[in-house]
């Protein structure tokens, strides 16, 4: 497979925006550890990256694009750098806080929220106003309603399964039933669809990087399913900073990347069975957020802070890899990744058709 020469450069702009900006920052996020800062900003900001590497590789070199939802990715590229702005001043400037009616709160995270929410609405209405033609031309309308719906409560399914198969084996199946009879579990069920609204910016960043534009490539490139699996290791180390620095203590760092690979290549296949399935961006969108939001109910903590200091060990990789393989993995033998549409995954990746809405 050859690459043009624009198709050469939007992946360099793509693969210096979200693995160069994200180990540039993984510096600072070492400098954090070490002053023992809250590094909790690194991981919302982090997850933006890949998409704005896709929207400023094709606006440096779509240019003259009528059909290019302009504003909309403008005003991603904003929000983005505003974060990264408020990151980078949350080590440098880690006294900042403001008084809020729970207590004192970092200044800066109260910021980043605002920022993103703010996002998340903006985002809306230049989609809204960017009409049906130029989302369906950059893979950014709703597809396939009955198909979504499908995959969405298929995810479902297998990420609950999952979860009481994990408790099970230590002994603690009754423990995840008794989650469910807690008034906060049900509260936070309850409000995953405004939450989703109000935050979903951020799972659109990685899945617009990784199977939007990226998944095609390696696809094209590999094979269908080779493509997917490079992918899901690629996905996994772009994790670096945060497996060594935010979700343990840089000691398990080998260990968490380790773990990290493996739930990206199970994961990844289902995305990638979903999205393949579907051709709706939105469907791995909002799977990406059950599956990092849904952890706060599984979890029993109710608390984004079960994503930081976990407890993680080489005995349970094997665990992790049996799982991943047999709930996830075993998708890569469904039909989307055995019939022959190696000409129809596309490097033009922002030039994909379809009915949107």
């Amino acid at each position: 497979m050859m690459f043009s020469k624009t198709e050469k450069r939007q992946l360099m702009i793509f693969v210096a925006i979200a693995y160069g900006i994200t180990y540039l920052l993984g510096i600072l996020m070492w400098y954090g550890s070490m002053k023992q800062v809250d590094l909790a900003l690194f991981a919302n900001a982090q997850m933006m990256y890949p998409a704005m590497g896709v929207m400023l590789a094709f606006l440096l070199t779509r240019r003259e694009d009528t059909e290019m939802p302009k504003a909309f990715f403008r005003s991603f590229t904003a929000v983005t750098i505003l974060m990264i702005v408020c990151t980078v001043l949350s080590v440098l400037m880690p006294d900042r806080m403001a008084e809020m009616p729970g207590g004192t709160v970092s200044a800066w995270l109260i910021a980043v929220n605002y920022i993103q929410i703010a996002g998340c609405i903006l985002g809306l209405i230049f989609l809204l106003i960017s009409g049906k033609k130029k989302r369906a031309a950059y893979g950014l309308g709703w597809k396939n309603w009955k198909l979504s719906a499908a995959c969405i409560f298929l995810f479902l399914g297998l990420y609950f399964l999952r979860t009481a198969i994990a408790y099970a084996a230590i002994g603690g199946l009754s423990y995840f039933f008794d989650i469910f009879k807690t008034a906060d579990a049900w509260v936070l069920l309850g409000i995953l669809p405004l939450n989703f609204l109000l935050g979903y910016i951020a799972f659109f960043g990685e899945e617009y990087g990784w199977r939007y534009y990226l998944q095609p490539i390696l696809q094209k490139k590999f094979g269908l399913k080779k493509g997917v699996l490079i992918l899901g290791v690629v996905w996994g180390l772009w994790h670096l900073p945060l497996d060594f620095f935010f979700y343990v203590t840089p000691d398990k760092g080998l260990i968490m990347t380790t773990n990290q690979i493996i739930n990206c290549v199970g994961l990844g296949i289902f995305f990638a069975y979903a999205y393949m399935k579907t051709e709706n961006i939105w469907v791995p969108v909002i799977l990406h957020f059950l599956n990092n939001n849904l952890i706060l109910v599984t979890s029993g903590q109710f608390s984004a802070d079960v994503l930081q200091n976990q407890s993680v060990s080489w005995a349970a990789i094997p665990a992790a890899l049996l799982l991943n393989g047999v709930l996830y993995g075993v998708f890569i033998l469904a039909k989307p990744f055995r019939e022959k549409k190696e000409e129809s995954v596309s490097l033009d990746a922002g030039q994909s058709k379809g009915m949107a809405v």
